[in-house]
């Protein structure tokens, strides 16, 4: 079992949004990053946990746990060009992009990124690296275990 923070604008997709969803499960669409596909692509397995990571918003943070509950496939806005995702060279034959299905587990009270850096223990948090702005960023076992079980 793997673990991993997953970053999205509580307007496009909010904890809320997955705990509302239908199956409580969410199709995560957007990735446009290389790395961050990789990860869906190659490393997340059915059962991996999910730090819900609220960016681009007043306050960020994580706000709930989920958890990937589908094996990577073509994320379909790359095909649609009415998606601000739509990407003109991906085609059905060869698709550039894949998503995840992730399903709510917990909403939490939001822990704010400023409260992640006070603790020594999550330093080495991907999220917390000056410049990191990736989607998706692995968390250590270590890491997750002292959120879920200290700060959650």
């Amino acid at each position: 079992m793997r673990y991993w923070l997953m970053k999205s604008e509580p307007d496009e997709a909010s904890i809320d949004h997955l705990a509302n969803a239908p199956k409580h499960i969410l199709p995560w669409t957007g990735v446009r990053n290389y790395q961050a596909r990789n990860f869906m692509r190659d490393a997340m397995q059915i059962g991996d946990g999910v730090l819900f990571y609220h960016s681009s918003c007043p306050e960020p943070g994580i706000a709930g746990l989920a958890e990937v509950v589908s094996t990577p496939y073509p994320d379909p806005t790359q095909f649609d060009a009415k998606s601000p995702y739509y990407d003109p060279k991906s085609t059905r034959e060869t698709p550039r992009w894949v998503l995840v299905d992730v399903v709510f587990r917990k909403k939490i009270p939001l822990i704010p990124l400023a409260a992640l850096r006070e603790h020594a223990e999550l330093a080495d948090m991907r999220v917390l690296a000056k410049g990191s702005r990736l989607s998706i960023t692995p968390v250590t076992e270590a890491e997750w275990r002292f959120i879920t079980r200290r700060l959650v």
